[in-house]
């Protein structure tokens, strides 16, 4: 059996899959923005991986659960820490 010379470049694979996966990241953040109101705010960010955050005021949060509920409109889990 031949050797393959092939090797995997992970820095290159990994800057690939941020860019591919980073507006699929921000489209699902605005879709739950969008159900949380006109006071949410989407704010996308990129560690090792591509990400986004959704923030909604605490009062909206604590008094009608805006946020909880917008997030398991778009078919996400709730989880507690």
């Amino acid at each position: 059996m031949a050797k393959s010379n092939f090797r995997l470049n992970y820095k290159g694979g990994s800057e690939l899959l941020k860019e591919i996966a980073a507006p699929h990241i921000n489209a699902l953040a605005q879709r739950v923005a969008s159900a949380a109101g006109d006071d949410a705010e989407v704010t996308p960010y990129t560690t090792d991986r591509a990400a986004a955050s959704v923030t909604v005021p605490a009062y909206q949060q604590a008094k009608d659960g805006a946020l909880t509920r917008a997030v398991s409109a778009a078919g996400l889990e709730v989880r507690p820490k």
